[in-house]
């Protein structure tokens, strides 16, 4: 069966970024058929490679494995003379560079945007930093913890007056900014067919953050309010939170409108409790919260979790386990889905990743490989792309460029 042609086939994006988010970028528009070469250093190559779970695979790392996915790996020392020529060469046979040194880093190497430009008019230059490209904290240095703490979503995150904790992944931020890199470029890729014009795409760690906390700029521009740390609840609805039930399972509960409350009411088989007179306007529940949660953690707490998902979904109230990797793996809906995707590596068998996001009708992405070995796509890029003859090539490896 002949697969459909990928969306993005003809798009060459040059990735010279480390770990996590310009690289995610790239990742995604190499699922929907986007050729992305993976640029590293020689020796040792991305510190990516050995960062979590590491493997029997050359020491690369699961999480290298993961969202290298479907890239070709080449070594090249950009702060080498040839180096930069040969980089240069690539950037005009190329549609995109994603970068995520500091700020000034390019420039230093005498391959900021004016010399890239020059080669590649219509290039666009994905630049994701700590803190952006411009700005008097641009040269502070950045991770996604930093940007949590910085963009105010640490602040929000933990139990009232306790210690601000960790909001999911330690790594939230560097997938966030990657999305918004991957809609930047799509964006950008649009501009240059309609105009020819290339560009530079400017994007902080902590802006994809901030972008996230919905009401929380407004409300404190117009009524000086300042959210604070809600532990599992939230200020604008109740219940609205995990509850824990009596196999130690826990559950989410969402009931956002009096509509959902009164279903849950039901579900508990105490309708009365969702009239007027007592908790069935949300002023009411947020006012008295307390014993509105009360009442949903003695009855979550007296039955089992699949029990309480069972009552959830008769009647319609929305609600979901709070499912750890083994329940995600149990799970026949991921599975549906295809959220857990098997790829074959030659060195380590099957190997379980995420899945492709999002499903498109008419031209799915896909993965077709794990992340490269390094160096692997050497002779091909600079035989076939560039047409360094084998004895040129020799060369460069023994100049350490390549």
């Amino acid at each position: 069966m002949t697969e459909t042609p990928l969306p993005l086939k003809g798009i060459r994006v040059l990735d010279i970024a480390t770990f996590i988010a310009a690289p995610y970028a790239a990742a995604i528009l190499g699922e929907f058929g986007a050729e992305v070469i993976k640029i590293e250093q020689p020796g040792g190559g991305d510190t990516f490679r050995h960062f979590g779970s590491i493997t029997d695979r050359d020491g690369d790392s699961l999480m290298w494995l993961s969202e290298a996915r479907n890239k070709a790996s080449i070594t090249l020392d950009l702060r080498k003379p040839e180096g930069k020529a040969l980089f240069l060469r690539l950037v005009a046979a190329s549609d995109v560079v994603a970068e995520n040194f500091r700020p000034g880093t390019l420039e230093k190497w005498g391959l900021g945007w004016e010399e890239l430009s020059k080669v590649n008019p219509g290039l666009i230059l994905l630049r994701i930093s700590g803190y952006g490209q411009t700005g008097p904290y641009r040269d502070r240095p950045g991770f996604a913890r930093i940007a949590h703490a910085f963009g105010g979503l640490s602040h929000l995150a933990g139990l009232p007056g306790g210690i601000p904790v960790t909001p999911g992944s330690t790594s939230l931020a560097d997938y966030m900014s990657g999305l918004y890199g991957a809609i930047g470029l799509l964006v950008a890729l649009r501009h240059r067919d309609a105009t020819g014009q290339g560009q530079i795409i400017d994007l902080a760690l902590y802006e994809s953050v901030f972008r996230a906390l919905d009401e929380i700029a407004p409300a404190f521009a117009m009524f000086g309010k300042q959210r604070e740390r809600e532990g599992a609840g939230t200020v604008n609805a109740c219940p609205h939170g995990h509850f824990r039930c009596a196999d130690d399972g826990w559950i989410a509960i969402a009931c956002t409108t009096d509509r959902m409350f009164t279903r849950l009411c039901e579900a508990m088989g105490r309708p009365e409790l969702a009239a007027d007179e007592t908790w069935g306007r949300l002023r009411r529940r947020l006012a008295e919260r307390t014993g509105v949660d009360a009442l949903v953690t003695t009855w979550t707490g007296a039955r089992s979790r699949d029990e309480v998902m069972r009552l959830c979904l008769e009647f319609e109230v929305p609600a979901a386990p709070l499912n750890g990797i083994a329940d995600i793996f149990a799970d026949p809906h991921f599975k549906a889905r295809g959220n857990l995707l098997t790829v074959m590596d030659e060195t380590l068998g099957e190997v379980v990743v995420p899945g492709v996001v999002p499903k498109l009708s008419a031209s799915p992405g896909r993965v077709g490989r794990l992340g490269p070995r390094l160096g692997e796509a050497n002779d091909r890029i600079y035989g076939d792309l560039l047409g360094l003859s084998p004895e040129e090539r020799a060369e460069l490896r023994a100049k350490g460029v390549v």
